[in-house]
């Protein structure tokens, strides 16, 4: 982190979280002599009061924290791509890391001329294939990169203005589609993989909760409708998934009954978060703000009792400071997930179960600010999901960031 950063997060730490200025300075001291990024989370966390309401000038100190973090993250990533325009490319993750990296400069404004996401699309258009598909070769990864190559590609597009990537958002789009287990692949309602995708084609790529969040978001973001046939479809998959008795869950995995949601009730798949003591798959964060999303994409309103119970499970387990259920696991992915959520939800504040009324954007710049290391990247102390990945962890945090502006705020 910059030195003016830790002046104005010890500024912005006293004012929005009611800490004295000596104790947000012993924060950024922490931080700065190596304290790890949980310790210095579980202090901003304590510290928590519920003032959520900003001034303008509260609101424009943050803003300069959440734009300086931005470009160190830039920065990074200038630095740390590889000569193909590629970032953490391997044949153990694929491109995964290069989409998110590319989509998260598009997010935060970075123009298609400059070097660094110029020689990141170029990278990723030598992954297109003849069906369409944006993914790896031999990594069964096909259905998830398309998906985040059908959102990459469109944001490039959108930028352009001028149609350059029409071709391939058409192209991409048509082959996530014919990844879903739909009516047209030979699936009925009856059968539990029916509107869900998995990570590649085929039956033997079991459907999951993150990967049908992922098709559902790719979809709305190129303007299809709630109405689509492939997000209802979807939303079957979703409700099931769900820790939620109802009719519309049919999947018998619901012994939990919180309305959180699980990675997947589909047969031979284990749960991130492991078994509840009564037997039930256990809810857990990022997945849950997934469902929620994906709901919400679907036209699901507060007033479903599937909405209303996942919202009710995330005002229990609110938290900056741990992906609920998984702890340190997938953090930023979480981050990323909830963010977006929040995004769709389209509220500034969100009330927990105390009635706190929590500011989740100023949190959230709150939070990354004291987790960032001083090159400008981000990393996980916990490796799962690939998030001791610097390049990866990175990416996730730009796209944060840019949920992270107040409505209206220009990049």
């Amino acid at each position: 982190m910059k030195y003016f950063q830790y002046i104005a997060l010890a500024a912005t730490t006293a004012l929005l979280l009611s800490a004295s200025l000596a104790g947000a300075q012993d924060l950024a001291e922490s931080r700065r002599d190596g304290g790890g990024p949980g310790a210095s989370a579980q202090s901003v966390g304590a510290s928590n009061k519920k003032r959520q309401t900003l001034t303008d000038e509260e609101k424009a100190d943050l803003e300069a924290l959440r734009v300086q973090m931005i470009q160190d993250g830039i920065d990074y990533l200038k630095e740390s791509q590889s000569a193909n325009g590629s970032f953490s490319a391997s044949p153990r993750v694929g491109i995964g890391p290069t989409l998110i990296d590319a989509i998260g400069l598009l997010r935060v404004g970075v123009k298609l001329d400059e070097p660094v996401l110029a020689k990141a699309l170029e990278f990723l258009e030598s992954s297109i294939h003849e069906d369409g598909g944006i993914y790896s070769e031999g990594m069964h990864l096909s259905t998830y990169e398309s998906c985040l190559g059908l959102v990459c590609f469109m944001l490039a597009n959108e930028q352009a203005g001028d149609g350059r990537y029409d071709e391939i958002v058409k192209n991409a789009e048509t082959f996530a589609r014919g990844s879903q287990y739909n009516a047209a692949s030979g699936f009925s309602q009856d059968d539990e993989y029916f509107g869900g995708v998995g990570y590649g084609t085929g039956s033997s790529s079991r459907p999951d909760l993150s990967n049908t969040q992922f098709f559902v978001e790719a979809l709305r973001e190129i303007g299809a409708e709630k109405d689509d046939q492939a997000i209802q479809d979807a939303l079957v998959f979703v409700s099931r998934c769900q820790n939620l008795e109802s009719e519309d869950n049919v999947s018998g995995q619901t012994k939990s009954n919180d309305g959180g949601f699980i990675y997947t009730f589909v047969s031979g798949q284990e749960n991130p978060a492991g078994q509840e003591a009564s037997g039930g798959l256990r809810s857990y964060g990022s997945i849950t703000y997934a469902g929620l999303k994906s709901l919400i994409y679907a036209g699901l309103t507060a007033d479903d009792p599937r909405v209303a119970a996942a919202t009710n499970w995330i005002r229990d387990n609110y938290s900056m400071t741990q992906n609920p259920g998984l702890g340190k696991k997938g953090l930023y992915y979480y981050y990323h997930t909830l963010s977006k959520c929040f995004q769709v939800l389209g509220e500034p504040t969100f009330k927990d179960k105390s009635g706190v009324e929590h500011n989740w954007r100023s949190e959230l710049i709150e939070i990354l600010a004291l987790a960032e290391n001083a090159d400008g990247s981000w990393v996980n102390e916990d490796r799962m999901w690939f998030e001791s990945d610097a390049n990866l962890v990175t990416g996730y945090v730009l796209i944060v960031l840019s949920y992270c502006a107040e409505e209206g705020a220009d990049e």
